[in-house]
């Protein structure tokens, strides 16, 4: 019986779950056989992240890790292989520009090691690709080991989404990113644990040549103060105008893009007449914030799973934060969700980051698109941002981002209809990365 018939016969006896049970013993084929042949995926329903429109019955052709056609109707080439999810929602797959993914573990930053977050980082990315997050950008890890991370990925060492770094964020001393505030003055590390600690252009110029030397992508800066770091106020502009121009202009030369963490008006519209190319957080921006960043094609990066996150932590169990952190989070939350709605009505850019900080496991990446919807931006929109418009921030549109020639086949299924129900994308029960299949019938299939 060939593939195709197998899928009939299933899909007679057992409906809308037996397509995703006849791809698992050919995803393990394809997982083991490392793209021996064209595959084919027969699509029910296809949103293919160029545009909000949906389309039934399409079959998309792939070959070894990239699709090479999209066609309206189920077509089986010569001798290639049939993914059947006839009966499935397929989609690209999904892009957090906002991940720390070596979060997790230990958050005792004088006891918890290197070695720790190695282990810990390794079980997060896999964990976040079976979610359906097939590209993240890390914004803000140890440099050494998000580098090797992300190469090791590459390399097919270990299983997980395309990474995009920027390294250790820059951030002035006492700032957002100062990994020393708090602590007891006496303690002494080496430079690099204040690497990404700037004052002054000059410093900060030659921080941005030192990551892009140490292997990072793109810069990560904060602006303003923060709200999971203790004794800063988010509220305040604390890159100032000088440092923020040497940043950009640097990091631009050596085409890195540059992520602002920003949570104050100030910061944030300093930062975007600075050239940044995204505003993390953006929580007290206002009508002139949204007129900056339209006239600048600024991306508005809102991470609502961030602030809901430290938010259930400071309302439940504050003594678990440092202090003054949990009246920063009961304070700034609500504030966070504000800002979404009103950038998105205002028709600023925008795409999905969860800002994922440890508290809750790494994987549940698609809670960002529920928050979103539920302060009113569509759900057809919400899965623009986590595609299309998560692509076009990373400068990567080319190859991840859509479901169309000559991307990367990077695809996800879900029972259902996500444009009705967003918390289907929670549940994604198919994962293709790149042409190699890592998750079937809801399961993740076993490692070569």
């Amino acid at each position: 019986m060939t593939t195709k018939s197998l899928g009939k016969s299933f899909g007679k006896a057992f409906g809308r779950q037996a397509m995703f049970a006849v791809t698992t013993a050919i995803a393990f084929g394809a997982a083991s056989a490392a793209h021996a042949k064209d595959v084919v995926i027969h699509a029910g329903t296809l949103i293919d992240g160029t545009s909000t429109a949906t389309r039934s019955k399409v079959s998309i052709i792939v070959k070894d890790e990239r699709i090479v056609g999209v066609q309206d109707g189920f077509v089986t080439p010569a001798g290639a292989e049939v993914i059947d999810l006839s009966g499935a929602t397929v989609l690209p797959g999904m892009i957090d520009m906002h991940n720390h993914v070596t979060g997790g573990g230990s958050r005792d930053r004088l006891r918890g090691t290197v070695e720790q977050a190695a282990y810990q980082s390794s079980w997060n990315v896999n964990a976040i690709l079976n979610a359906g997050f097939t590209s993240v950008r890390d914004v803000g890890g140890a440099t050494e080991l998000v580098v090797a991370l992300r190469d090791s990925i590459n390399s097919g060492l270990i299983p997980g989404p395309r990474l995009t770094v920027s390294g250790n964020g820059l951030s002035p001393t006492g700032g957002h990113g100062d990994p020393t505030n708090h602590m007891d003055p006496r303690w002494q590390r080496t430079n690099d644990w204040k690497l990404g600690v700037v004052d002054g252009p000059v410093s900060a110029i030659r921080a941005v040549r030192e990551l892009h030397k140490r292997g990072a992508n793109l810069i990560k800066i904060a602006a303003s103060g923060g709200v999971a770091s203790p004794g800063d106020d988010p509220a305040l502009q604390l890159l100032n105008d000088e440092e923020l121009k040497a940043i950009v202009e640097t990091a631009h030369s050596l085409g890195m893009k540059v992520a602002s963490h920003a949570h104050g008006k100030a910061g944030i519209d300093a930062a975007v007449k600075a050239g940044v190319d995204s505003i993390e957080h953006g929580t007290y921006a206002d009508a002139e914030s949204y007129r900056l960043m339209k006239e600048r094609g600024t991306y508005m990066v809102p991470t609502l799973f961030a602030g809901q996150e430290i938010y259930d932590v400071a309302v439940s169990t504050p003594d678990k934060l440092p202090p003054t952190v949990a009246d920063k989070a009961i304070s700034v939350t609500p504030k966070m969700r504000k800002n979404a709605i009103n950038a998105y009505r205002a028709g600023v850019k925008m795409a999905m980051g969860t800002d994922q900080l440890g508290w809750r496991p790494h994987g549940e990446n698609a809670r960002e698109l529920e928050y979103m919807v539920a302060v009113g931006i569509k759900p057809i929109d919400a899965i623009l941002m986590t595609t299309r418009n998560a692509a076009d921030l990373l400068g990567k549109s080319g190859d991840v981002g859509s479901i169309q020639a000559g991307r990367f086949a990077d695809i996800v299924a879900v029972d259902g209809d996500p444009t009705q129900d967003i918390k289907l994308l929670q549940s994604v029960r198919f994962v293709m990365k790149g042409g190699k299949v890592y998750k079937a019938d809801g399961k993740p299939l076993p490692l070569d």
